[in-house]
């Protein structure tokens, strides 16, 4: 009997539903057993569905725990969970950040490999054209040529350029070889070494100097294939010294040399008299070599007229000076040379910024860092002298600068403190100079005239109790400095040499000074009681510095070795004393302190020190007309014999200077000197803070030295030789 369609589907329907229900019925009924089995037999997903002992005899297993393999054998089955890795969003960031970081780097290095390609195939293309016709390089133009002073199409005579050319190098980088290691703070392990970019450029300029040699060789010989040189450390001397040009005898340098270094390398440590000798400074810097000798020649003509060596001297250095402005400087010594330059000059502050940057690109800031490195590193003694030698040079500029910022007011260019704290160091190095007890000492003093400096400006002249108690503090911190630093002295001087002299004068003129900068502008003929006390403080500290210039005779006698710093201690202290004397007649003994200054005047004009002597003898006559007559002074005014060249300019008939309304101007007489047609001084010369308005200013100017002495023509680094650079 058939089955109707109709059936059989109803049949289907209700088998399904009957599977479905019973399905459900499992699932609700048995959810539990079922969350057990699988936690407890859990079979991974299919990546890693072989056990253990499958996938080591490499036999398929069925995947389930256990598998029949593991139960025939009686081996434990067991499935490895695969670990999940877990990637934060920090760690993301920073993988993309470097490898982003190393794309970039990929582009500039493949834009540069572009471009050598490029450079290259000219060169090659040059040396092939050129092989067989003459040298690649042509002669410089006759306007280039040695010796040859520059001058306009319109007639203006410019300074007489020796016509020092830029070194005559090899290319590029000079062969100074890159480091490996990273020489920036910016410069991490992630990074690509610069040395990775700078390999083909080392390759490619290997080619251009074998490409230069070849073309030099003569057509007749073949072309010799040679191997790559490895890159030379530092190229020859780019110009001669003055005895090499015979422009000075050698027994005229050796004197000269001499002169130096019986008194000027104690006002600028920068030596080591040991290892810079004669031979040894002639061979490696002919810049400083020349230098030195100009400024021993210098010396040795004194207060009469300059020789012929100084001014050859002084234009073969400044020479040299000037091809430095705008090409490679390589050695460390040229740094040394620009420092001499501007240390005995009048007006150091551009050649000592020059100085300042090429110590800065050659690295000189980071030597006391590497001195200090205590890794374990190894050094050759070569890399240590070197080490040492830079930082000497580091440290005796930025004291240097620091002193030309704060003498003259201008803005501090280097405030890194950081290239300085390791200083002492070289206090007990084995190839230490005994001149770096001063460097050291004066390091430790600027870095704290800054900081006072720093503070007071802030506080725009107002004297208050924090004033009052910002100097208390500062003169404390001022001694505490001395009395560490002289006992280093101690160690090696006795109580009178001449060292330690200095480091005395230096203590009682930076009490002066933080005196004076503290109380600037303020008006000193109304002082309230403090006020009156730290000028009276003010008073003995620079009775105390003029003592010691006066009472020394190794001071005395190394004045005419001293650099501008120097002589400002000695003039200024003069000054203020005069004006302390002017303030307060009553309560000071004018008769010692004339005479003292007197005595300081006459000793500065034998030093041909003239800018600072006329300064100090116009105070004199200035003090001798308010408070001679009342005073009971009637000394007579010595002599001071003719007048220094450089003040010609200064003086002027009588008939042509007179208003009644303005004090009478100063006769040569009142300064000492002999009467002439012109006798009177031009008032508008004199600075203001020398004038009769500001003689109740006892504070130092915004401009500093500036704008208290004399801007005069004198013997010496300016006005003799108006080509020459206004510095000289």
């Amino acid at each position: 009997m058939s089955m109707s369609p109709t059936a059989s589907v109803s049949n289907g329907s209700e088998s399904a539903a009957k599977r479905r229900r019973t399905i459900g019925a499992d699932t609700n009924g048995s959810s539990a057993s079922i969350q057990a089995a699988t936690s407890s037999t859990h079979i991974p997903k299919r990546g890693a569905r072989a056990c253990t002992a499958c996938r080591k005899g490499k036999n398929r297993c069925e995947g389930d725990a256990p598998c029949r393999r593991c139960q025939l054998s009686g081996t434990p089955c067991v499935f490895e969970k695969p670990e999940k890795k877990n990637i934060t969003p920090a760690a993301a960031g920073v993988n993309a950040e470097r490898l982003s970081r190393l794309e970039g780097q990929y582009l500039v290095m493949q834009s540069h490999m572009i471009g050598m390609q490029s450079s290259l195939d000219r060169i090659l293309s040059v040396v092939q054209g050129q092989a067989h016709s003459g040298p690649m390089f042509p002669p410089p133009p006759p306007s280039q040529a040695v010796g040859r002073p520059f001058e306009e199409d319109r007639g203006d005579k410019f300074p007489p350029l020796p016509g020092f050319a830029p070194p005559p190098h090899k290319y590029a980088t000079y062969g100074i070889i890159p480091s490996t290691a990273a020489s920036s703070e910016d410069e991490s392990e992630d990074t690509l070494p610069r040395a990775t970019l700078n390999a083909p450029i080392e390759a490619l300029q290997g080619l251009a100097n074998a490409a230069a040699e070849a073309a030099a060789v003569p057509s007749a010989s073949a072309p010799r294939v040679k191997k790559r040189k490895r890159a030379e450390p530092i190229p020859r001397n780019a110009f001669p010294h003055v005895v090499e040009k015979g422009l000075v005898a050698d027994s005229e340098a050796r004197e000269l040399y001499n002169i130096f270094f019986a008194g000027c390398h104690l006002f600028i440590p920068v030596f080591d008299p040991l290892y810079d000798t004669y031979e040894s400074l002639m061979e490696r810097t002919p810049w400083t070599f020349d230098a030195i000798l100009a400024v021993a020649g210098k010396i040795r003509s004194g207060n009469g007229p300059l020789s012929p060596t100084f001014y050859k001297c002084l234009e073969e250095a400044q020479g040299i000076a000037r091809s430095s402005l705008f090409g490679p400087v390589v050695r460390k010594e040229a740094v040394q040379g620009m420092l001499l330059l501007a240390a005995w000059s009048t007006n150091g502050w551009l050649p000592s910024g020059h100085a300042m940057r090429m110590a800065l690109d050659l690295g000189l800031h980071r030597a006391l860092e590497k001195l200090a490195d205590d890794t374990g590193k190894q050094r050759t003694q070569e890399e240590e002298r070197d080490l040492v030698i830079s930082a000497r040079i580091w440290l005796c500029l930025y004291w240097f600068d620091h002193q030309m910022s704060l003498g003259t007011g201008r803005p501090i260019v280097l405030r890194d403190e950081n290239s300085i704290r390791h200083c002492r160091l070289l206090l007990n190095h084995t190839m230490a100079s005994p001149t770096d007890v001063r460097l050291i000492s004066q390091v430790e003093l600027i870095a704290q005239k800054t900081q006072i400096y720093e503070t007071l400006a802030q506080m725009n002249g107002q004297v208050n109790h924090n004033t009052l108690a910002f100097i208390r503090r500062a003169t404390i911190a001022l001694e505490k400095w001395y009395n560490e630093c002289d006992e280093l002295h101690r160690q090696t001087m006795d109580e009178n040499s001449l060292l330690r002299k200095i480091l005395a004068g230096e203590l009682h003129y930076a009490k002066l000074w933080l005196v004076c900068v503290a109380l600037r502008g303020v008006s000193w003929d109304k002082m309230p009681f403090e006020q009156r006390e730290l000028a009276f403080q003010a008073k003995d500290a620079a009775s105390g510095c003029l003592d010691i210039f006066l009472s020394s005779p190794e001071y005395r006698a190394a004045l005419r070795y001293a650099v501008h710093d120097s002589l400002v201690t000695a003039a200024f202290s003069g000054l203020f004393l005069l004006k302390m004397a002017s303030l307060f007649p009553a309560e000071l003994d004018l008769a010692l302190i004339t005479v003292q200054v007197e005595q300081l005047a006459q000793l500065l004009s034998d030093v041909a020190a003239e800018r600072y002597a006329l300064t100090l003898r116009i105070m004199l006559a200035n003090l001798r007309r308010k408070v001679g007559l009342g005073s009971g002074i009637q000394t007579p005014v010595p002599q001071a014999g003719p007048p220094p060249a450089g003040f010609a300019d200064m003086v002027v008939t009588p008939s042509s200077y007179v208003d009644p309304n303005l004090p009478p101007p100063f006769t040569m007489e009142e300064l000492g000197f002999g009467p002439g047609d012109r006798n009177i001084v031009i008032p508008a010369a004199i600075p203001l803070w020398l004038q009769e308005q500001s003689l109740n200013d006892l504070g130092l100017p915004v401009n500093g030295s500036d704008g208290i002495f004399l801007q005069i023509a004198g013997n010496g680094w300016a006005g003799d030789f108006a080509p020459m650079p206004e510095a000289w």
